[in-house]
């Protein structure tokens, strides 16, 4: 294992502006499928930052006999409209920190719960695939976040250990993974602050990705 420095990345809410989009789609399309609109809140809280294997198994506890696949699929048509339509940005300060931490010699990584070749074209289309080593996605192993899995696999990929690495995370489920896979977690909230339970598990709780900047500077 090297001693490069390294940063891995979530990807929904941290790179990519899309969690609030996918949140709304979801609960818009399962309205109108006759779901209650407050269990479809709680299920896209809850399932932030997890795979889809999880995040079907969710709601079909809370909606015993739903299509699953049927309403996730119809949201993803929308979701890439959205995307070829350019109306999907990228987070504020993701080509900055990204052009600043490779002329500073990190390795980039990404540890998302979406599939690979998903995540792999979003991250062509906005133009930053080119500044990652490795990708590593939900659809590579069997255990979700909150689990450390993940993370294991992408610092492993990196040829690197956790320990002195960084995350940076938006979700709770993200934060309890790269927290218990060793590295030093880097909370940018998006769409819910972090509770007592989560500040504790970070090193950082910073209002933006031009701030993890600032942060990484002095260290």
């Amino acid at each position: 294992m090297c001693k490069k420095r390294a940063v891995i990345f979530d990807m929904d809410g941290v790179i990519i502006d899309s969690e609030q989009l996918i949140m709304r789609l979801m609960i818009e399309l399962g309205v109108a499928r006759g779901l209650d609109r407050s269990k479809l809140e709680l299920a896209t809280r809850n399932s932030l930052g997890v795979n889809r294997v999880v995040e079907k198994k969710m709601y079909e506890e809370l909606f015993p006999g739903i299509d699953y696949d049927e309403l996730h699929g119809s949201m993803g048509k929308l979701y890439w409209e959205h995307l070829y339509a350019g109306k999907l940005p990228l987070k504020p300060g993701v080509f900055e920190l990204l052009e600043w931490l490779k002329s500073h010699d990190y390795l980039i990584a990404l540890a998302t719960s979406t599939k690979e070749e998903t995540a792999r074209k979003e991250l062509e289309l906005l133009g930053v695939l080119k500044y990652f080593d490795t990708l590593t996605c939900g659809d590579m192993l069997k255990k979700s976040k909150p689990e450390p899995d993940i993370y294991l696999m992408a610092c492993d990929s990196l040829g690197i250990e956790p320990a002195g690495s960084f995350a940076v995370e938006d979700s709770f489920n993200g934060v309890r993974s790269a927290s218990s896979a060793g590295l030093f977690t880097i909370m940018v909230p998006d769409l819910i602050q972090p509770t007592e339970e989560i500040r504790d598990l970070t090193c950082a709780v910073l209002p933006s990705l031009h701030d993890v900047i600032e942060y990484l500077k002095d260290k």
